[in-house]
C-alpha cells in the first residue's frame, strides 16, 4: 500500500497524528497559514471585485518547499487543519501551493485525537468546504479594507503608530461606554435594618425588614431608620408564616469556547489567551509516558454544546460506577446552542471520561491540569442529577413590621458534589441555613443592626464579563475573542485593572473619534448583522463578494468624509501649567504610554510623567535623585574558572566580572531583576532557571541563571508570552528595517511575529 501525506498545521498535533498512524502516512506541519494578504499593502483589489492578493508569509517559502518535496510522487493528500474556517483557509492554500502535482486531496475533520476519531476522519473525508473558505476570506478583507484605510487617519489626526479594528473598535466602545456609565453615575443612599434572631433551636438567623403595614418599606436616611428602631423598642418577633418549597438546581451545559473562557477567568484567573493556549495542547496531544501522546480533549473553538451519542453513553456508565444510581438521570440531559452555533461540532469535553485529573496529574503541567480538570468536572457534572434544595422562607412580624428571611437546605446534592459553578455565573449567594421555625413561635431579638448602604454604579468589565456579553451581543466568535481582549489591551487604549478593564485617555479618544466619523463601523448591531452575514456565506447561502459591496459602499462613503472632518488631537487638555514656559500641559502618547507635554512644542520640550489618584486627578511624578549604589562585597565564586568574583560599574550598571580577564571573561549583572528582558523562564525542559542579561564583549545577551548546567542563550530580549503559532514559551523583541520593533518566536523552525504594543499593525 502507497504511503500518503497528512499535513496539518501544528507541530505537536502532527506528533499525536504520526503515532497513532504509523507507517501508512507522513504526517507532515505548516505550522499556521502558510498565504496570507501582504502586509506591507492593502492587498485587495476593491475595483476588480475585491480580489485578494495573497502572497507567502515571510519564512514560509522553506516550508512550502518541504511540503512540496514530500508530496512528491504521492496520489492522496490529506488536508487535516484545525475544523473551523480558520483552518479551511490554512487547508484551501496548502491545496493551492501543492495543485501543480497530480494529487488528490482529502479534506479531514478532526474533531478529537483519539483512535477512532482518527480513523473515522480519514475513513470519510470531505471536499474542500469552498463557502467556509470564503467566509474565512471575507472576515480577513473586511478586517483589511477597515484597519488598514482607517488607521493612517489615526496617524494623522492624533499619532503614528495607532490602529484600529472592525470587531475590537466595538468592544473597546462597549468598555468606553461603560466607564462614561461609571463617571456619570450618582450614589444614593439608603439604609436596611437587619434583625439578629434567635429560635428555640439552633442556629442563630437573619432576616431583613420588608414591609410596614403590609407595604414595602424603603429606608432612604439614618432619620427614618432609627425612627423605626425607636418604634420596635420593646416589640415582640413572632414568626408570622412559613413557606417551604423545592428546588431544583440544574447543571450547565458542558463547555463551549466562551463559557470555558468565562469560567477559567473566574475560577482560575486565566487570560483568554492563557486558556485558549492550553486548551490547545490538551486537544493537539501531551505526553503520557508509555501511551505517547494523547489527545485529551475535543476541539477547543466551539459554539455548540452537542455531544457525541458514544461520550454520553460513556459518562453515564462512569457516573454510574462511580457515584452511584442515585446521581443518574433516567435520561440524558440535551442543551441548546445559540442559533447560530456548528452543529458538526462538539461541546469541549474529555476525549475519555475515565482519563480522571488524578489520572493524569504526573503528565500535566500544573496549568494544565487546572483546566483539564475544570473541563473534565463540567462535563461529568452537566450530565448527572440536578441538586434539590428545601427553600425556607420566613416572614417574623414585631409591632407593625414585617422582617423575611429566607435559606435553603440541600436534600440531595446531586451534580454540587463535583462541580459547583462560580457564583458569578450562577447569580446566586452563599447559602444561608435556618433553624426549624413554627407560625406563632416567639423569637428572641439579640440585635437590631440599622446599616447604611450606597447604590453602586455598574462594574467594569472584567475578561469572563465582557466575553459574555460580546457573545450575548452576537459580536465575534469562538476563535476571535482572546484576539479581541489581546489586541486592545496592546494597542494601549485599555488597561486591566482590579476591578476590571478601564480605557485610558488615549482610549477614550480612538472611541470618540471613531464613533463619530464610524457609526456603523461602531455600532453593536450592524457589527452583529455583519457576523450573520458572514454566517451565512459559510452555509453557502450568499456569495461573498455581496457581503463586501454592501459594506464597503457605505464604508467608503464615511472614510471619505472622515478625511475632512475628524479633528486633530495632539493631546489631552488637563488645566495644568508648563512650569517653564507657561503654556498649557496636555497628556500625550508616546512609546511608552502617556505622559505631559507642553502644548508650545516643540518651541517648548517639558515633559513629565504623572500618575492619578483615586478621584482621577492627574499627579505630576516629582523626579528624585537616585544614588549611587554602593558596589557590595562578594563572595561569590566564577562558575567557569572558580576565583573569586568582584563587583564593578560598568556603563550598564554595576556587574560581577571574574578577576581572570582576558582568559575567563564571565560576567552577570548586578541588576537582573530590573533589566529588560529580565526575569523570564527558561524555556528548557525540566529547567527551573531564569533569563538574564549577560554582558559579552559583543554586547548583552540573555542566558539562563542556572549556567553552565543550562547553556540556553538568546541574543534578543526575552518576553513572558507564549507563540500562539508554535507553542513555544517566550517570544522575543527584536527590530528589523523591514518590520520595525516587533516581537517574534525565537524558534528556528517558526516564522511568528507580532507588532510591538507602541508600534501595533494596522490589520486587525
Amino acid at each position: 500500500m502507497a504511503k500518503s501525506l497528512l499535513i496539518v498545521e501544528s507541530p505537536a498535533k502532527a506528533r499525536t497524528l504520526q503515532k497513532y498512524l504509523g507507517q501508512e502516512f507522513d504526517v507532515r506541519a505548516s505550522v499556521g497559514h502558510i498565504r496570507d494578504l501582504p502586509k506591507k499593502e492593502l492587498g485587495v483589489d476593491v475595483e476588480g471585485d475585491f480580489t485578494p492578493k495573497y502572497v507567502t508569509i515571510e519564512g514560509k517559502t522553506k516550508t512550502i518547499q518541504d511540503l512540496r518535496r514530500a508530496a512528491a510522487n504521492i496520489e492522496d493528500v490529506y488536508l487535516g487543519p484545525d475544523p473551523d474556517r480558520e483552518g479551511e483557509a490554512i487547508a484551501w492554500h496548502i491545496a493551492e501551493v501543492l495543485k501543480a502535482g497530480k494529487h488528490t486531496f482529502h479534506r479531514v475533520l478532526f474533531y478529537e485525537l483519539t483512535p477512532n476519531s482518527i480513523k473515522e476522519a480519514l475513513a470519510k473525508p470531505v471536499a474542500l468546504n469552498r463557502p467556509r473558505y470564503e467566509a474565512q476570506q471575507a472576515r480577513r478583507i473586511l478586517d483589511r479594507l477597515v484597519g488598514y484605510q482607517i488607521s493612517p487617519l489615526l496617524w494623522e489626526k492624533v499619532k503614528r503608530g495607532l490602529s484600529a479594528g472592525r470587531v475590537q473598535s466595538v468592544a473597546l466602545r462597549l468598555i468606553c461606554d461603560r466607564e462614561r456609565e461609571i463617571l456619570a453615575f450618582v450614589s444614593q443612599e439608603y439604609w436596611s435594618l437587619t434583625a439578629h434572631l434567635k429560635a428555640g433551636q439552633p442556629p442563630p438567623f437573619q432576616a431583613r425588614l420588608i414591609k410596614h403595614r403590609g407595604k414595602k418599606c424603603e429606608l432612604a436616611n439614618a432619620e427614618q431608620t432609627h425612627k423605626v428602631v425607636a418604634d420596635l423598642t420593646g416589640a415582640a418577633y413572632t414568626v408570622a408564616a412559613v413557606e417551604q418549597k423545592e428546588r431544583q438546581k440544574k447543571p450547565l451545559a458542558p463547555f463551549i469556547t466562551s463559557t470555558m473562557q468565562q469560567e477559567a477567568s473566574r475560577k482560575l484567573r486565566f487570560g483568554a489567551q492563557r486558556t485558549m493556549r492550553l486548551a490547545q495542547r490538551l486537544y493537539e496531544g501531551v505526553d503520557l509516558g508509555p501511551e505517547g501522546p494523547v489527545g485529551l480533549i475535543t476541539y477547543m473553538r466551539t459554539d455548540s454544546t452537542r455531544v457525541a451519542g458514544v461520550a454520553v453513553a460513556a459518562v453515564r456508565d462512569f457516573i454510574q460506577q462511580e457515584f452511584g444510581p442515585d446521581y443518574l438521570p433516567a435520561k440524558p440531559h440535551a442543551y441548546k446552542s445559540r442559533k447560530s452555533a456548528q452543529e458538526a461540532h462538539e461541546a469541549i469535553r474529555p476525549t475519555d471520561v475515565t482519563r480522571t485529573p488524578a489520572s493524569l496529574a504526573a503528565f500535566l503541567e500544573k496549568d494544565e491540569l487546572r483546566l483539564y480538570e475544570l473541563i473534565w468536572k463540567r462535563f461529568v457534572a452537566s450530565q448527572m442529577q440536578p441538586a434539590r434544595l428545601l427553600v425556607t422562607t420566613a416572614d417574623i412580624a414585631a409591632h407593625d413590621y414585617t422582617f423575611r428571611a429566607t435559606g435553603s437546605v440541600v436534600k440531595f446534592p446531586g451534580f454540587t458534589v463535583l462541580y459547583e459553578e462560580s457564583a458569578e455565573s450562577n447569580g446566586e449567594e452563599g447559602e444561608v441555613k435556618l433553624p426549624p421555625l413554627e407560625v406563632g413561635e416567639v423569637l428572641e431579638l439579640l440585635q437590631l443592626e440599622p446599616k447604611q448602604h450606597f447604590t453602586q454604579p455598574p462594574p467594569r468589565y472584567t475578561e469572563a464579563t465582557l466575553i459574555k456579553e460580546l457573545e450575548k451581543l452576537g459580536i465575534g466568535r469562538p476563535s476571535t475573542y482572546a484576539t479581541i481582549l489581546t489586541v486592545i489591551q496592546g494597542r494601549l487604549y485599555v488597561i486591566k485593572t482590579k476591578t476590571g478593564f478601564k480605557p485610558t485617555e488615549l482610549g477614550m479618544i480612538i472611541n470618540d473619534l471613531l464613533v463619530a466619523s464610524f457609526p456603523n463601523i461602531m455600532d453593536v448591531k450592524f457589527t452583529a448583522n455583519l457576523e450573520e452575514r458572514l454566517d451565512t456565506i459559510a452555509e453557502g447561502n450568499v456569495l461573498w463578494q455581496d457581503v463586501l459591496r454592501d459594506f464597503y459602499s457605505a464604508f467608503v462613503q464615511e472614510l471619505q468624509e472622515a478625511k475632512g472632518s475628524m479633528p486633530r488631537v495632539k493631546g489631552l487638555a488637563t488645566g495644568l501649567t508648563c512650569p517653564q514656559c507657561g503654556g498649557e500641559l496636555l497628556i500625550k502618547w508616546g512609546k511608552n504610554g502617556e505622559f505631559l507635554g507642553c502644548s508650545g512644542y516643540p518651541e517648548c520640550r517639558y515633559t513629565k510623567n504623572f500618575s492619578r489618584n483615586d478621584q482621577g486627578e492627574i499627579i505630576p511624578e516629582e523626579k528624585t535623585e537616585t544614588p549611587a549604589a554602593e558596589l557590595p562585597e562578594v563572595t561569590e565564586t566564577c562558575p567557569q574558572c572558580g576565583q573569586t568574583l568582584v563587583a564593578k560599574q560598568g556603563r550598564y550598571g554595576p556587574f560581577l566580572a571574574c578577576p581572570g580577564y582576558p582568559k575567563c571573561r564571565f560576567t552577570r549583572s548586578l541588576q537582573e531583576n530590573t533589566e529588560q528582558g529580565a526575569g523570564v523562564s527558561c524555556p528548557e525542559e525540566d529547567c527551573n532557571g531564569t533569563l538574564l542579561p549577560r554582558r559579552s564583549r559583543r554586547g548583552v545577551f540573555y542566558g539562563c541563571s542556572r549556567y553552565p548546567k543550562c547553556t540556553y542563550a538568546l541574543n534578543q530580549p526575552p518576553v513572558a508570552k507564549s507563540c500562539p503559532q508554535c507553542g513555544f514559551p517566550l517570544l522575543v523583541a527584536k527590530e528589523t528595517k523591514k518590520l520595525g520593533k516587533i516581537l517574534a518566536c525565537p524558534q528556528k523552525t517558526c516564522d511568528y511575529t507580532e507588532p510591538r504594543p507602541d508600534e501595533s499593525e494596522t490589520d486587525s
